[in-house]
């Protein structure tokens, strides 16, 4: 509940993957799992996810894959984190006959406040700020590649 799950961490890195690299060019799964190590099994759910819910859009074709739905600036992970948990689910330990009145009435509380106060703080990281961060970090984008200057 605390940490990111595997399956948030990897859609997050694949909205940074499409927004730091593609250039407006669309990205195919293929090439997410093949550069960043992710296992397409937990691909192709959450970015088919992330298509419904308005945060990519999926291009078809032979030269298809998928982009951002609206600008970088205009994504958050918090967005990002909600869609992961509607598909995953949220299990919540009190609803089970089993949970003490203690881990009930103090303890889900106090979790609930902080998954909130975490929410809080993931709306406030957009894409584009991570973009940010790796440049500054150094990390070459393929963007400037893809990017095509004729008229």
């Amino acid at each position: 509940m605390l940490g990111l799950s595997r399956k948030l961490f990897y859609a997050i890195e694949a909205v940074l993957f499409i927004a730091y690299h593609a250039g407006g060019a669309p990205v195919q799964s293929r090439e997410i799992t093949r550069r960043q190590g992710i296992p397409q099994r937990y691909l192709e759910l959450v970015l088919q996810q992330l298509v419904r819910d308005g945060i990519l859009d999926g291009v078809r074709g032979p030269r298809g894959g998928y982009r951002l739905a609206r600008e970088r600036r205009r994504i958050t992970v918090g967005d990002i984190t909600r869609v992961v948990r509607a598909i995953e689910g949220t299990a919540d330990p009190c609803a089970e006959s089993q949970g003490s009145d203690l881990a009930c009435t103090v303890l889900r509380p106090f979790c609930v406040e902080l998954l909130q106060e975490t929410m809080d703080r993931l709306d406030l990281v957009t894409i584009d700020e991570l973009c940010l961060r790796a440049r500054r970090a150094g990390i070459a984008s393929d963007a400037l590649e893809r990017m095509d200057f004729t008229i």
